[in-house]
């Protein structure tokens, strides 16, 4: 029993265990606290000055087009629970795993980590798209934490989400001429009011969660303050990736609290794999370089 259950409230309230149901989105105030903020903002300073001496993307660093030595532009640390443990410990605290329990049961497992960043007056749009698009399981019930580690305001970038998109019988088409691009063309997606998408919005140490089919995407930073997104991508742990499957020891290695099974659940999910493989290899921002179609400028 958590110190939450103990005084009688839990950080997700019924009410809102129903709305992430319906909506496949929630914001959950003040879970992270302001010391693990602190020592969090200072391990991600001193990767990004550590950036200084890339000068190309590679399995940390995913750069911004106008990044150098000078003044080192990041627009994602790949991985980051990899490169320090403070990640790992964040998603294993008793807050986090209290949330990913009431959302998708006992037994978690991590998926992956990135931390995306938009600097101040900058920072690259991310088309619509569904995570689901990306790494399909036997299951759904998979879904997406962005740790908000500044404030998130209504003009520097925040994650904006179509509510309801994720209990749609289907999978929106993620390619273009035949290979997958990692967004989804508006032109093709008629059924989507993009115009009724909600901004995902809150407070340093607030968490988003939004379930893996959810469509969502975010604009470029027009504020004069960053945007620094953590997101954990976790998994129910009876919900098997269909890609890139590894090793059972490091499948097992990633489990954040419960226990792992060798017997997956199937069940009968809308599934469209992203193959033949992007034509940029990389990040999310790699792969929609190719679509000609955007809905944000």
């Amino acid at each position: 029993m958590s110190e939450f259950q103990r005084a009688g409230w839990a950080l997700i309230s019924t009410e809102q265990l129903s709305k992430y149901k319906e909506d496949g989105f929630i914001v959950v105030r003040s879970v992270v606290d302001e010391i693990m903020l602190r020592r969090i903002n200072n391990v991600v300073d001193n990767l990004i000055a550590q950036s200084a001496d890339i000068k190309e993307h590679n399995d940390i660093y995913d750069l911004e087009p106008n990044h150098t030595p000078e003044q080192p532009r990041v627009r994602r640390i790949k991985t980051p629970h990899k490169w320090d443990s403070i990640f790992w410990d964040l998603v294993n605290s008793e807050r986090m795993t209290e949330c990913l329990r009431a959302l998708l049961g006992p037994n978690v497992r991590l998926h992956g980590s990135k931390l995306n960043m938009k600097l101040p007056g900058d920072g690259a749009a991310v088309e619509w798209h569904q995570d689901w698009a990306f790494y399909p399981h036997t299951n759904d019930d998979v879904l997406a934490v962005g740790v908000m580690l500044d404030d998130v305001t209504d003009d520097n970038g925040p994650m904006l989400a179509i509510s309801g998109s994720h209990n749609q019988p289907k999978v929106w088409d993620h390619h273009q001429d035949g290979f997958f691009c990692g967004a989804i063309n508006p032109e093709n997606a008629s059924d989507v009011n993009f115009d009724s998408a909600v901004r995902c919005t809150g407070r340093a140490g607030d968490c988003s969660f939004h379930h893996v089919r959810l469509i969502h995407g975010s604009e470029s930073n027009t504020s004069l303050k960053p945007r620094r997104l953590l997101l954990y991508e976790c998994s129910a742990a009876d919900a098997w990736p269909l890609l890139r499957f590894s090793s059972l020891e490091e499948f097992d290695s990633r489990m954040i609290c419960g226990e792992s099974t060798i017997e997956p659940r199937s069940e009968d999910v809308p599934i469209r794999m992203p193959l033949p493989p992007a034509v940029r290899q990389g990040s999310i921002y790699e792969n929609q370089i190719e679509l000609r179609n955007r809905y944000f400028t």
